[in-house]
């Protein structure tokens, strides 16, 4: 990875950021919640795949039709967050192929 690499990840990631910034503030609350779960237990390539910029669109679809958050996602942020990942490759999923390995297998 080079740095310009870098430099473009970051402005994908400003811009992401100021597209949850113009979003209503229910919608906020709960992508920074959904955001904060799917760190802790969401896929692998979490930062660099399509999920959190999906969500934003999906919230922004939501608020330009007038729609409440709690109308889209229900009331179980968890919940609707593992049906989103529910067929991604977790973090937990590669702890636990780490704990059934045979001991001294080599490390791919």
């Amino acid at each position: 990875m080079g740095i310009q690499d870098i430099i473009e990840g970051k402005k994908q990631w400003r811009a992401h950021v100021a597209r949850v910034k113009a979003l209503p503030p229910d919608y906020r609350i709960v992508y920074k919640e959904m955001q904060k779960y799917l760190f802790k237990v969401g896929p692998v390539d979490l930062p660099d795949g399509p999920l959190l910029p999906g969500i934003v669109d999906f919230f922004e679809e939501g608020a330009a039709a007038g729609k409440g958050v709690v109308e889209l996602i229900g009331t179980d942020v968890a919940a609707f967050c593992d049906d989103l990942i529910k067929d991604s490759r977790t973090y937990a999923d590669v702890y636990q192929e780490s704990l059934t390995r045979a001991p001294g297998a080599a490390e791919e």
